[in-house]
């Protein structure tokens, strides 16, 4: 792949339109209609209050007209006519925003956001502060007011005097203070402790958001195009359940998000209850861990009542499942679990999925013979717990245990159940037809990254009605990732960098790019400026992905050496695997790793073929080749981890895939090697010791061997070109090696200058002294060759230099 030198800066312009302000649509133009109870239950309930307080006033005083009783009243409880008609200018004001948009505007973005802005300049904790103060001053005057209209006085001296009135109403007769102090502590003790189980057990873990709290969209989920449209469908049906249910349809009730950690399930559930407007209920997975048995089921009854509730208010709700697979899984027998571990194994060998195309003869005949090397591993029974353990801790069962799952697939299935005790009860007690309860619309989303292991139960039709899978976004959805999460910083990163982080970057989840962007925003700081640059992203990246490298010098010898072996890895691997990109080549130690060269694959491919599998079995082996090619025959103990994965490559071409000499599959002939996962176990030493496959097996890899050893013979100046590169700079990125190879400019070196004589000399001098210096084992005294860059003329030279 070709690399483009990075351009000196961003096109005129670029960062003005990366930074442009964009028009923020997420609040609505007017506001949202208010239902007639909303709009009118304050009046509603002062005048509850002030006719029961009339009906009071005429019975004790009955010579009262009930105007006159009407008109004391008023004057007496003048305050809440204040109250009420404070109301009114506030649903006049409501009334006014829901018709029209520059008046909701005006006071949305202009009166209260001005006023946010301005605290939003306070110190949040100073803010915090403030707010209380405010509250406690507001219930004080609030009681004040309670308290002089109680007593006669003004709201004021109530104030001054009420905490004297309290205590002699209470305490003045001693008699009674212990008593009372009793009374007053046992009930208060009670109350705590209600308070406390109810929070604990039936309403922690569980979150409800208003209509208008949730602000994000489905433009916010980046990268998940495909699964985002069938989400869509579903909410369509959501907002106009009509349409489906006057042909004869049923409105979806549930859909499940599974993937991997990081892919966006938990936004996109937020995302759908943004754009439908509905209420949005958050369950946590430690929701239903029951501390005492029997709290679970009561906790999951509570949230379905709350859900009918707001269903029936807003014409809908929005429910979400957190990890899902905590709800557990009622079990299954043991030929369930044999089944899945058989199924597991198949599936990860045969990508094809020959059963579906095989008869129905022949695929029992290759799944029998495959699921019989995979018998269940029979459990031990767990202790037997005494009978106050089962009470108390039966709920650490965990999710799914005592009746959780059990009651949650019950309310899921019965949410058509009358409501009410007049519903249910009073129409069966006198024979009248039961109501037909209202259609709850719930929509229920769970999001897991271990699908299999819910309850079947729980994933049938009528429940969950879809599953959608939200993979690893594709390239262009990490390019579309990049470019939201790049647009919310200041940045000098192109298009075509972009790009370019979109190909290097397989397999990344949106948690991970983002990651990724924000460490880039660290590295810059850490150098003392707030714009990103290319750099700064490669650091990143690397930091990410590879993590800090060990405080670790290596003596200049061994240096030499672990920068040759990396070397030729990245030149068999630069050379010879056209469909990957080099990634990062280092020789900076990481725990028991002394150097890496790390491959990105340029296009997501699905299975590999056998001239491809020579090529990573060749990579592999270019450490030996080129150890033994550059010291005179010998090698190092560094290669053994190159030589297992080259021999297990191999072996299992000749042995499973039909890539050898035969055809026959070992895994028929000597089942025993094969392990749980469907993979070689570490029994594959039993096709080593049959000699005649053993020998084809040697034989491949002498072939392979001496192939990337002719290749890195005829490559030599790149390899000690990269290898200079390695020891001088420690970690040097793919770009850098293309730089190398043909000369040009890189991120970190100058590529031309290792084409010039005066770098084949330098370096071979110094390979010589090196090699000499290890079969003397006498330290090397010829110090590494670096580039001059004050040479004559511009020009860069080699010349002698410390080294590292």
């Amino acid at each position: 792949m070709t690399y483009p030198p990075p351009p000196a800066g961003p096109p005129a312009g670029y960062m003005a339109a990366v930074h442009e302000p964009e028009a923020d649509d997420r609040e609505p133009k007017l506001k949202p209609k208010l239902m007639f109870f909303d709009r009118a239950k304050i009046t509603a309930i002062v005048g509850v209050f002030i006719g029961l307080q009339v009906m009071y006033k005429h019975s004790q005083v009955p010579v009262l007209s009930w105007g006159e009783a009407i008109t004391d009243q008023l004057k007496a409880k003048w305050w809440l006519l204040v109250i009420v008609g404070l109301d009114w200018i506030r649903q006049i004001h409501y009334v006014i925003s829901e018709r029209s948009a520059p008046w909701h505007a005006f006071w949305q973005k202009t009166v209260f956001g001005g006023w946010e802005r301005q605290l939003s300049k306070l110190n949040p904790w100073l803010r915090y502060r403030l707010g209380r103060a405010f509250r406690v001053t507001m219930w004080i005057v609030i009681l004040g007011f309670v308290g002089g209209w109680k007593w006669g006085i003004s709201w004021v001296e109530a104030i001054g005097q009420g905490p004297g009135r309290i205590f002699d109403i209470f305490f003045a007769p001693m008699r009674g203070q212990t008593l009372f102090l009793y009374i007053i502590t046992s009930a208060l003790s009670i109350v705590m402790y209600m308070l406390l189980f109810f929070g604990m057990f039936f309403v922690g873990g569980i979150d409800t958001y208003k209509p208008g709290d949730i602000r994000t969209r489905f433009r916010d989920v980046w990268g998940q195009d495909p699964v985002l449209k069938r989400v869509k469908e579903t909410v369509d049906f959501l907002e106009k359940p009509e349409e489906i249910e006057a042909k004869g349809g049923y409105v979806p009730g549930g859909m499940l998000l599974w993937g991997p950690p990081g892919t966006g399930k938990t936004l996109m559930a937020e995302a759908i209850a943004g754009e439908t407007g509905r209420p949005y209920v958050f369950v946590d997975p430690s929701a239903f861990i029951q501390t005492f048995m029997g709290v679970a089921p009561m906790k999951i009854k509570w949230l379905y009542r709350k859900l009918r509730k707001l269903s029936l208010k807003y014409g809908g709700v929005v429910v979400f499942f957190d990890e899902a697979d905590a709800l557990g899984n009622r079990g299954g027998s043991a030929n369930d679990d044999f089944d899945a571990a058989a199924i597991t194994a198949w599936n990860h060998e045969h990508r094809c999925n020959g059963a579906h195309y095989a008869s129905e003869a022949a695929g029992a005949l290759a799944w029998h013979a495959h699921a019989a090397h995979f018998p269940a591993q029979p459990q031990e029974p767990a202790p037997p717990r005494s009978r106050i353990a089962r009470i108390i801790m039966g709920g650490f069962n965990g999710g799914g245990g005592m009746g959780t799952l059990q009651s949650l697939l019950t309310e899921m299935s019965g949410l058509k159940k009358p409501k009410g005790f007049i519903g249910r009860r009073l129409r069966a007690f006198l024979g009248i037809k039961p109501k037909q309860p209202p259609k709850y619309r719930i929509l229920h989303v769970m999001a897991t990254n271990r699908p299999d292991t819910l309850d079947a139960a729980l994933l049938r039709p009528g429940r969950i009605d879809r599953q959608y899978k939200v993979g690893y976004p594709h390239r262009e959805g990490r390019k579309r990732t990049f470019e939201g999460y790049f647009g919310k910083i200041r940045h000098e990163i192109s298009p075509e960098q972009i790009e370019k982080l979109s190909i290097i970057t397989p397999y990344y989840t949106g948690a991970s790019i983002k990651n990724i962007v924000n460490e880039s925003v660290i590295v810059a700081l850490r150098d003392g400026r707030d714009v990103v640059t290319w750099p700064d992203v490669l650091r990143a990246k690397m930091l990410k992905t590879h993590g800090e490298a060990d405080d670790w010098k290596y003596t200049d010898l061994e240096r030499h050496q672990v920068a040759i072996h990396e070397a030729c890895h990245a030149v068999a691997m630069y050379l010879l695997r056209k469909r990957y990109t080099i990634d990062v080549a280092t020789i900076e130690r990481r725990g028991g790793t002394g150097g890496f060269v790390a491959p990105i694959p340029l296009e997501e491919r699905f299975g590999e073929w056998r001239s491809e599998m020579e090529i990573d079995v060749m990579t592999f082996l270019a450490s030996l080749a080129g150890e033994r090619l550059f010291f005179d025959g010998d090698n190092s103990s560094g290669v053994g981890g190159d030589l297992g994965a080259s021999t297990a490559i191999v072996t299992r071409m000749q042995s499973f895939w039909g890539m050898g000499e035969t055809i026959g599959s070992r895994r028929v002939t000597i089942p025993e090697i094969m392990g749980a996962s469907g993979r070689p176990s570490d029994g594959t030493d039993r096709a080593m010791l049959d000699s005649e496959h053993g020998r084809r097996i040697e034989a491949k890899l002498q072939e392979l061997l001496t192939t990337v050893g002719g290749l890195l013979r005829s490559h030599a100046w790149f390899v000690f070109a990269i290898a200079h590169a390695l020891e001088e700079h420690l970690t040097i990125t793919g770009e850098d090696i293309d730089a190398i190879y043909r000369g040009t400019r890189g991120p970190t070196l100058e590529g031309w200058i290792y084409h010039t004589d005066d770098f084949k000399l330098s370096y071979e001098a110094y390979h010589m002294a090196a090699v000499d210096a290890h079969r003397t084992q006498i330290p090397n005294a010829h110090p590494l060759p670096i580039a001059d860059s004050a040479g004559p003329g511009g020009v860069r030279h080699f010349g002698a230099g410390g080294g590292r």
